[in-house]
């Protein structure tokens, strides 16, 4: 076999087409979570039922997280350039089909090819910066560019659907997506190169079907978290099952599951996994809390988590200084301790009448969210040759995937426990109250309003500490799993 050397490209060419892929996944995450906001202006337009609402919010990560793998492996096949060139042309066409959607019917369907369209995009977005950036130092910058558009995407989505739904209907919050998707169309048609794997194999329709049955099922059931969920983790568990031991025997596995033995590997998975849990995990009940609790708007909210942002951001001019200096396992280590450390500071300050204090400690939470992602996410895509980039990629984009779901699943479980278990309200009090602090505001008079806010700010600050908790452990099982040369 004949090995050909992979095409280089001028560094503006590849930091332009850096720009490229970076709108893609910004716009990307962004949609994750600027629907939240909508949903009591869609409910009183749309007139859901309560069964379509969580449709509504449920079905675009199911169906991206069920499709990763699969279109990840058609990337490599087709080429990463042309399957993100038409997921891109679907998400804008879908976009327009969600925004003037006439009955929640219609919205399902639109947020279902819309998770479509996004997985189409995302293992593209990272295969593309695989393949682009050949030398190792650059494209872990690359990557550190890639994850703060993921980051700031996530942190935005509120700040931005704030904005628009202060100044315009729901649907707003789907429109913005096209202007962005022609972008991204018409500049990646003339800076992104093509490329595939040149020998991809026979393609294996077992096991894409496998790995649909295995993610979606997991998502749901994370997403919903009763009892009545555990029929449907069990399937996908034993779906999980037998597609790793299908890619055992295959040739050309859909995933390389030996990568996964590898102690380096498998600690940077988990790395990725518990940085998104506790970022989206905080946006999540950190919203909340600054809406209801401290009286912000929506606009006022974004704008106040903007300093995890920024923090984000500043990765890249750290990311080659904190590999040079400690290498890739101990600064991931480090990274996720700083995050901890932002974590568990959070609950003091939440306490504190000037809001000032909470921003400084929403720094470290950004900054070690972001440099740990970037780390971790190299080391991923760096452990497969280039032509596997879509497959491996798909592997980054999953883990970030049960990251959001399961950062929103149990931090928000938790929190509601700890917020019906503090709340002591009189026996004559409307019993919704208990339900959320949204619906206590609606419902109480204003002194005991103040007891709902008192008991979910008593909430938030547990579970801060709980998610500080989880990532102080994940940086200990990067100190001691990832290889720091």
């Amino acid at each position: 076999m004949t090995l050909t050397a992979a095409p280089t490209y001028s560094k503006a060419r590849r930091w332009s087409a850096l720009g490229v892929l970076s709108a893609a996944v910004l716009l990307l995450s962004i949609d994750g979570t600027v629907l939240a906001l909508a949903v009591p202006s869609l409910t009183e337009s749309l007139s859901p039922t309560a069964e379509q609402i969580i449709w509504i919010g449920d079905i675009y990560s199911l169906a991206l997280a069920g499709l990763l793998a699969l279109m990840g492996n058609l990337a490599d096949r087709i080429g990463r350039k042309r399957i993100l060139l038409t997921g891109s042309v679907l998400f804008g066409l879908v976009s327009l089909l969600a925004a003037f959607a006439t009955s929640a019917e219609q919205l399902i369907a639109a947020r279902l090819v819309l998770g479509v369209a996004g997985a189409t995009l995302m293992p593209s977005t990272l295969s593309l910066i695989r393949n682009l950036f050949t030398d190792a130092s650059e494209r872990t910058r690359a990557i550190a560019v890639w994850s703060a558009a993921f980051g700031a995407g996530s942190a935005a989505g509120p700040m931005i659907g704030g904005f628009l739904l202060e100044h315009f209907w729901w649907g707003s919050v789907f429109l913005i997506n096209v202007p962005v998707m022609v972008v991204v169309v018409v500049s990646g048609l003339w800076l992104l190169p093509e490329s595939k794997d040149p020998s991809p194999g026979r393609f294996d329709w077992p096991s894409a079907l496998l790995s649909m049955l295995t993610m979606a099922p997991i998502v749901y059931a994370i997403t919903h978290m009763s009892v009545s969920s555990l029929p449907v983790a069990a399937v996908g568990l034993l779906a999980g099952w037998l597609f790793v031991r299908r890619q055992r025997t295959l040739d050309n596995p859909m995933i390389d599951v030996a990568l996964f033995r590898s102690p380096a590997f498998s600690g940077a998975v988990a790395a990725n996994v518990i940085s998104i849990f506790a970022l989206v995990g905080l946006l999540f009940f950190f919203s909340q809390y600054l809406q209801f609790a401290r009286g912000f708007t929506p606009l006022q909210a974004g704008l106040a988590e903007l300093p995890a942002t920024i923090a984000s951001i500043v990765v890249v001019a750290l990311v080659g200084v904190a590999i040079t200096r400690l290498g890739r396992g101990r600064a991931i280590a480090v990274s996720l301790a700083v995050a901890a450390a932002g974590l568990a500071l959070v609950a003091p300050a939440a306490s504190s009448p000037w809001y000032g204090w909470l921003a400084l400690c929403l720094v470290p939470v950004g900054l070690g969210v972001g440099l740990s992602m970037t780390l971790a996410g190299d080391a991923i895509i760096s452990a497969a040759p280039p032509r596997k980039a879509g497959s491996v990629s798909a592997v980054t984009e999953t883990a970030n995937e049960l990251g959001v779901v399961l950062g929103i699943a149990v931090l928000g479980s938790l929190l509601t426990s700890v917020y019906r278990s503090t709340l002591a309200l009189p026996a004559s009090a409307p019993p919704e109250a208990s339900d959320s602090l949204g619906t206590a505001l609606r419902v109480l008079d204003p002194s005991l309003a103040q007891v709902a806010k008192d008991a979910f700010v008593t909430a938030m600050q547990t579970t801060s500490l709980v998610a500080a908790g989880f990532t102080a452990v994940a940086a200990v099982v990067a100190w001691r799993l990832i290889p720091s040369r």
